[in-house]
């Protein structure tokens, strides 16, 4: 069973930086793409960023020239570093990974983490 868990959140003055790590474990062979999106009470679920594993990236207009998203594929890790934080950055972040493949050939659509708390207050 293929597993995502965040790490990095916290709460941090508007103008400051996060850094967001998420972990895929389990036997797998590859993932095809891997995203963070955020929800804030009340709202939908929305993308933040996403990054394929030729390390082509797709970005929110919200989050574009502030945010930027990593991967290492060896690691099954992917990061979002979040610079010159906004009060609406505020949002449960969540990590996501799109079409994974184990080792035993099992395919998944998509496979969601927890999610980790952004809090952006002065």
């Amino acid at each position: 069973q293929v597993q995502l868990v965040e790490s990095g959140g916290g709460l941090v003055q508007p103008g400051g930086s996060l850094r967001l790590s998420c972990v895929a474990s389990g036997s797998i062979y590859s993932i095809y793409a891997m995203g963070w999106y955020r929800q804030a009470p009340g709202k939908q679920r929305e993308l933040v960023a996403s990054i394929t594993s030729g390390h082509v990236t797709d970005y929110a207009d919200s989050g574009k020239d502030r945010f930027t998203i990593s991967r290492d594929n060896a690691k099954n890790t992917v990061y979002l570093q979040m610079n010159s934080l906004k009060p609406e950055d505020t949002a449960v972040y969540y990590c996501n990974a799109h079409s994974v493949v184990t080792m035993t050939m099992e395919h998944t659509d998509y496979i969601w983490g927890q999610g980790t708390q952004v809090t952006v207050s002065s």
